[in-house]
Formats: structure tokens, C-alpha cells, sequence
């Protein structure tokens, strides 16, 4: 009996994983139904450890379930993304700090050439590819964060974000110009080694920033 629960919670781990991943791609974007059997059948389990998995993602708002429906990928509002980047401001500010002292030159030169590269499709804009290298660009300042509790809390908000996070910069392409020049002064902090309450505040705002754009955008767009 011990044995199959060791299998069960492994094999619920194991969906879990592969659920979430397919999520955090917008490959099953917001209102998707997440059938279990057809999940089980493409992960070769029973639904058991599907429906564990579900229901972990249930807890972590990613998922919703619905009487008559069933699982569905959530969908995320525009309330839910101003409280969802307020909170992913404040803890990707602390992990972008404490990452801070573990960044070495290389890998502040590799953040600076994904900025870059956003600074190309600034002309020629797409939305989609820009939200890409944006994310690939914070992963690389926050990723050797320390504490493995903060970190799981910047994985999460990213996660929660991934249905409108392509509709943000496209709803606002302005705030895109000044996003790079912003990120230009993360780096400056990080390697200039400034005080880490400086680094931790100014990857906040700019988090912040972002945020406040869509709002004023969705202002002018209501009047």
C-alpha cells in the first residue's frame, strides 16, 4: 500500500509538472477544459494523480472547476492582473536583489544582449516575441535567487500572468521603449553592485510601471 501511494504522488507530481508547463506556455490559455481522461491517456496514468494535479492547480488559482463543466484553465480579469502584478513586483523585487550578488559579468552580458535584442523589435513591434525575451531577460536576474520560497512565489505570479501577459504590451507598445531603457538601469544597479534595497525598489517599479500603463491605457480607452 505504501508502495502505490509512492507511485500515486509521483505520478500526480508528474502531471502536476506537465499541466503547469503547458500553462505557464499559453499552450492551454484561459477557458481551456481540461478533460482528465484525455490528459491520463497522453500521460499514460489513470485520472487518479490527473486529478490530484488539478486540484493543486485549483489551490493555485490556475484552474477552475465548474459544476456540469468541469476543469477549465482560468481566466484572469483585469482586477486579477493589477493584484497579480502588484504582488509579482514586490517579490521579484526581492529575488532580483538577493539574486544580485551571485550574478556574475557573463551573466549580466547575457541579460544585456536579450535586451537588446527587445530594443530590435521595437520598429517592427510584435507583441508576442517581445513578452518572450522580456521573460527570458527577468529569469536571468531572478533565477539564482537564494531563498526557494521567494523564488516559487516570482514562478507562480509568472504563471498566473500567462494569459494576458501578450495582451499587455500590445494593449500598450509605448510602454515597450521604455521598458528596455528600464531594464538598461536594472543592470547598471546590478553591476555598479548598489545598495540592495535600490535594486530591489527599481525592479519593483518597474514591474510597477507596466502595470500602471495598462491601467491609464484602459482609463482612455472607457472614456
Amino acid at each position: 500500500m505504501a508502495e502505490e501511494a509512492v507511485k500515486t504522488t509521483s505520478k500526480s507530481e508528474l502531471a502536476y509538472e506537465w499541466l503547469r508547463e503547458r500553462i505557464a506556455r499559453h499552450e492551454y490559455g484561459p477557458g481551456y477544459r481540461l478533460v482528465l481522461a484525455e490528459i491520463a491517456g497522453a500521460l499514460d496514468m489513470s485520472v487518479v494523480p490527473v486529478r490530484e494535479a488539478i486540484r493543486r492547480l485549483e489551490a493555485e488559482r490556475l484552474v477552475t472547476f465548474e459544476r456540469n463543466v468541469g476543469a477549465r484553465v482560468a481566466m484572469v480579469d483585469q482586477n486579477e492582473y493589477v493584484h497579480a502584478m502588484q504582488t509579482l513586483g514586490v517579490v521579484e523585487g526581492v529575488a532580483t536583489a538577493l539574486s544580485a550578488p551571485g550574478l556574475s559579468e557573463g551573466d549580466i552580458a547575457k541579460a544585456r544582449r536579450v535586451n537588446e535584442r527587445m530594443i530590435t523589435l521595437l520598429d517592427h513591434f510584435d507583441a508576442h516575441e517581445f513578452t518572450a525575451l522580456n521573460q527570458q531577460f527577468h529569469s536571468l536576474l531572478f533565477e539564482c535567487c537564494p531563498n526557494p520560497q521567494i523564488l516559487d512565489l516570482v514562478h507562480q505570479g509568472w504563471t498566473r500572468l500567462s494569459g494576458l501577459r501578450d495582451s499587455t504590451f500590445a494593449f500598450v507598445p509605448d510602454r515597450a521603449h521604455r521598458s528596455v531603457e528600464e531594464h538598461e538601469q536594472i543592470l547598471r544597479l546590478i553591476s555598479e553592485k548598489a545598495d540592495p534595497l535600490d535594486i530591489e525598489f527599481t525592479a519593483r517599479n518597474h514591474r510597477w510601471a507596466t502595470m500602471q500603463a495598462f491601467l491609464d491605457a484602459r482609463e482612455r480607452a472607457n472614456r
